[in-house]
């Protein structure tokens, strides 16, 4: 069951992930990119655990966990540019 599931979930991310690079590239604020770059690393994150569960390793969890940690961050920094133009105050 699992072999004919993962490839399934793995397109599904992919074009999820291309739809999220349409948003990015043709949304019309800057609130709207931000979201797709927000939802853009949620799913690179899904992508990576898919991999990591095709090739059975561990590896791909720790490159996940990093992402997650460097996605939440840029978001947190670009939010507060927007409501205030500076990041450090």
């Amino acid at each position: 069951m699992l072999t004919t599931v993962l490839p399934l979930a793995l397109a599904m991310i992919a074009a999820a992930i291309a739809l999220n690079l349409w948003r990015l590239v043709k949304g019309p604020a800057l609130a709207d990119r931000i979201l797709a770059v927000d939802t853009l690393t949620i799913n690179t994150i899904a992508l990576i655990m898919l991999l990591d569960m095709v090739f059975a390793t561990s590896v791909y969890f720790e490159a996940a966990l990093v992402l997650a940690t460097m996605g939440f961050v840029s978001t947190i920094a670009l939010a507060k540019f927007i409501l205030g133009g500076d990041i450090i105050e």
